[in-house]
């Protein structure tokens, strides 16, 4: 039996955690938490100090006798849980269970999964921070009380299995009220003029935009506006009346932090924010590299610090210069500012191993895998190295009595843009392009004038890197809430997804409004930034949990009164669509049920006929020709399968490709799982295979 048991979260954390320890540790997993409140009642006693009725997790009795024999033989016990509140609590919660007293050193936590920092968490244990585990307790009471009372009174007023999440709430009426925003917006005309110009020696051609007179900018309003100009301007000289020449610097962007991984990862990967934080958390806890074993190759991935460690900043500075040359390191460390100073305990999100390059290890990981370490490694080597300088050049050119603007630049040090180059949300038609060397008094030649009408266009719909952005920056919910709060208005039917676009449906609005007439605190993006500090404040011992639970009850329990008393029965009326049912002839209307949207009869309960809604493929079925339809399991893990089932047998995993395979003309397809993705032939009796190059490339 080991002399020592420690217990952390995952099998996979324990894998790596294992191997630099050695034979005298017992590591065990705990599968997450292993008590929460009961599911089936609200689970807190409001009468007596919020305290919170905690019962263990069903099929987790098992796994607790086995942690309770283990504990009994074992000289000592650590929990090496993950480094934040969520895991503070587990840690809590497991020393209950586990009959471990309140006073002893038990706690151990470490930024990253690497053999020093095991091994230095195991020479200094604490006790468990019970400011932590009163913060995570703070707001599971406080979400559990929100929950547990707004969505009975949503089931009866509107639909079963409605949710009315504090966090979640908030998030839907961003969306709600920008598509309202868009559907308000007035556009208003106005016009461009842009001519192309050309030096006389120099047949390359340059763009400068019309700016108005010496003295002040005229805008263009109108059609009639611009055909003045451009008369009063006909067959005069275009002159360099001025040439500013100069140099700019452009700086990298600060480490990653959950936030801004999100959102780079949905630019540059196409990523969810679900799938980024799970793809993250295999990476934090352990990749069985080859030649090397499991090992944890990226840093905590739940932090809004931008903070680096010294040791990892001057581990940095010496690859940059190894590998690139002394003039890609600046001569001071960078250090970055956080926006808040809540969770400055932890790092930025950072490689373990900075030698460790993505492609020296990519045959070990998974594609996704591969693509996001990459982005991580890139994105903290740049944020140390030099800043890259531009050479920048201004000119005014006159015509007539007005002024037209050029500007360019060029980049003369590349710096930090040799490894890596932040992503955009949107192009920006603004960007500098490259003019040559004018001189004052020179003039050049006109090659065409192009007058533009344009129209101001609404705010654009939410993505989900734009909607985790916002989330951040009003100081709405943690890193470790962005990912479920989007994960839930989606399957609650709140939003739906067009392409990257997050739209609120009908359902999504008519919650909202309700939300916001009786429950505008709930709903109020200032009160629930505030009531974020608050749980702050507590993790920083500022303020007792009960005290802020105290303040919030108050006021809630009058407004769920009321609200009780003046919402309304609301109908929401079904979406009608051109599919008649097969039984009784009616056009069916959508549906939304446990595991999302379908077709169901009106005419129910006479007619009692339903079905899944089908969503083609857009490629023929290999085995009859038929339409290949987009399916979902009752899980929702999607699939292929062919519109004449049972009649045809064919079903596949894999994702479909609009590319044909070169040998028998059916559709390719692309492995969903492995190393390196592959495309295929969609044909069992066909074998052409071939490496997925868009892929690679990416």
């Amino acid at each position: 039996m080991a002399d020592y048991l420690v217990i952390v979260e995952s099998p996979a954390k324990a894998k790596t955690i294992g191997k630099f320890l050695g034979k005298g540790y017992r590591i065990e997993a705990s599968m997450g938490h292993v008590r929460d409140l009961p599911k089936s009642q609200i689970g807190v006693d409001v009468e007596n100090g919020f305290q919170p009725k905690y019962i263990t997790i069903r099929g987790k009795g098992d796994l607790l006798s086995k942690l309770k024999k283990e504990a009994k033989n074992a000289q000592k016990i650590f929990l090496a849980t993950d480094p934040d509140r969520e895991g503070e609590a587990i840690s809590w919660h497991l020393a209950n269970l586990l009959n471990i007293d309140e006073s002893q050193r038990c706690r151990i936590t470490f930024n990253e999964i690497t053999k020093n920092a095991v091994k230095n968490a195991i020479k200094s244990p604490r006790q468990i921070d019970m400011n932590l585990v009163d913060a995570q307790q703070a707001r599971r009471v406080l979400d559990r009380i929100v929950g547990y009372n707004i969505s009975p009174l949503l089931w009866r007023k509107v639909r079963k299995g409605l949710s009315a999440g504090r966090v979640q709430s908030v998030a839907t009426r961003l969306i709600c009220d920008r598509e309202e925003e868009i559907e308000k917006f007035v556009s208003e005309e106005y016009w461009t003029i842009v001519a192309k110009l050309m030096q006389q020696n120099n047949k390359t051609s340059f763009e400068t935009k019309f700016y108005g007179t010496q003295n002040e900018r005229i805008e263009l309003n109108n059609e009639e506006q611009v055909k003045k100009i451009l008369d009063e301007i006909q067959g005069s000289k275009f002159i360099v009346q001025k040439v500013k020449l100069g140099e700019k610097r452009k700086s990298p962007a600060a480490p990653f932090i959950t936030s801004t991984m999100q959102q780079e990862a949905a630019r540059k990967l196409g990523f969810t924010t679900k799938k980024t934080m799970m793809v993250a958390q295999q990476l934090y806890e352990g990749i069985e590299v080859k030649g090397i074993g499991a090992v944890g190759l990226v840093t905590y991935i739940r932090t809004d610090s931008t903070r680096i460690s010294t040791e990892a900043q001057q581990e940095a500075r010496s690859y940059i210069k190894e590998k690139y040359g002394e003039k890609y390191i600046p001569e001071e460390v960078r250090v970055y500012k956080n926006k808040s100073a809540s969770q400055d305990a932890h790092e930025a999100i950072r490689p373990t191993h900075i030698t460790m390059e993505p492609e020296s290890i990519r045959e070990s990981l998974t594609n996704e895998q591969y693509k996001l370490y990459k982005l991580i490694w890139e994105r903290f080597i740049a944020s140390q190295m030099a800043a890259a300088v531009y050479d920048t050049v201004g000119a005014d050119i006159s015509v007539s009595k007005y002024i037209f603007k050029a500007s360019g630049s060029k980049v003369k040090f590349a710096g930090f843009m040799v490894v890596y180059i932040e992503g955009k949300d949107e192009d920006n038609e603004d960007e500098e392009g490259h003019i040559p060397l004018l001189t004052q008094d020179e003039e050049v030649g006109l090659k065409k004038v192009e007058p533009k009408q344009h129209f101001t266009q609404p705010p654009p719909r939410y993505t989900e890197a734009t909607l985790v952005k916002t989330l951040e920056e009003k100081g709405i919910g943690r890193p470790s809430t962005y990912a479920p709060t989007i994960t839930t208005i989606l399957a609650r039917g709140y939003v739906e997804k067009d392409k990257k676009m997050l739209i609120p449906t009908e359902l999504g609005r008519i919650v909202t409004d309700i939300m916001k007439n009786n429950f505008k605190d709930i709903v109020d993006v200032h009160f629930t930034a505030q009531m974020e500090k608050k749980l702050d404040d507590v993790e920083d011992g500022e303020k007792r949990w009960v005290e802020v639970m105290k303040d919030f009850y108050a006021q809630f329990e009058g407004t769920l009164k009321e609200a009780e008393e003046h919402i309304g029965r609301v109908e929401i009326p079904d979406e009608v669509t051109d599919i008649l049912c097969e039984k009784c002839g009616r056009n069916m209307v959508k549906k939304m049920g446990r595991f999302g949207k379908f077709l169901a009869c009106p005419g129910f309960p006479e007619c009692r006929n339903a079905r899944p809604i089908l969503e083609e493929a857009g490629v023929a079925c290999p085995k009859c020709k038929g339409k290949v339809l987009l399916k979902k399991t009752k899980r929702g893990k999607k699939y292929l399968g062919c519109e004449n089932n049972p009649n045809c047998s064919f079903m596949t995993w894999d994702k479909h490709t609009q590319e044909n395979c070169p040998k028998c003309g059916n559709f390719l397809l692309k492995k969903s799982s492995g190393k390196k993705a592959q495309l295929k032939c969609s044909n069992e009796e066909c074998d052409f295979v071939k490496e997925d190059e868009k892929n690679e490339s990416q």
